[in-house]
């Protein structure tokens, strides 16, 4: 019975040391750049579970101070954004200026047929292999806005041509598609 029970004290000084040991690691001493923050900040977006080709989230970090831009399709995502992006350490304040897209039926058809016509291209359905695709399809009141990055001037044109094309926009899409690589130039 004795060596039961010095067994089980055994037990529970090991638990308490373990869980003490787990507490003492703390975060990294020091300052916390805007660098840093810049990059916590991208994790959070980037690994945020219903960040999707319909959501453009950009931010700009300055002394400490997030603001968040872009545009989300649901209400939820910038509230949860908002409160992910305050929980980053040396976050100081954090200005949620993220656009909530109306909740629309016919929103939501073009940004399907939009995403039919971009992605079901041969030349284009390559962006859609990543978790999230790097076109991004922003539709606001029939409004089309192309966001996200390629790699090449080609690609951005028959991106936006596929979006016009895809019908029902109100207008012509407006295509921001950033290129990645631009062409080398040639020395002489």
């Amino acid at each position: 019975m004795r060596l039961r029970v010095m067994g089980q004290c055994l037990l529970t000084a090991a638990l308490v040391a373990s869980a003490a040991m787990a507490s003492s690691k703390t975060v990294p001493a020091g300052p916390v750049t805007d660098e840093d923050i810049a990059k916590a900040v991208r994790h959070e977006v980037l690994t945020y579970p219903w960040y999707t080709l319909w959501d453009d989230i950009n931010y700009r970090v300055t002394n400490g101070s997030v603001e968040l831009t872009g545009a989300v399709s649901q209400p939820y995502k910038k509230d949860d954004l908002g409160r992910l992006v305050k929980g980053i350490r040396g976050v100081e304040t954090v200005s949620n200026n993220l656009k909530v897209l109306p909740l629309s039926p016919m929103d939501d058809r073009l940004r399907l047929q939009v995403a039919r016509a971009i992605y079901r291209d041969p030349v284009l359905s390559r962006y859609a292999m990543g978790v999230i695709p790097s076109i991004h399809i922003i539709v606001d009141n029939g409004h089309v806005k192309l966001t996200g990055a390629v790699m090449n001037a080609m690609d951005k044109q028959i991106a936006g041509m596929r979006a016009q094309g895809a019908g029902l926009s109100f207008g012509p899409v407006q295509n921001d598609l950033t290129v990645d690589n631009p062409p080398a130039k040639k020395k002489s």
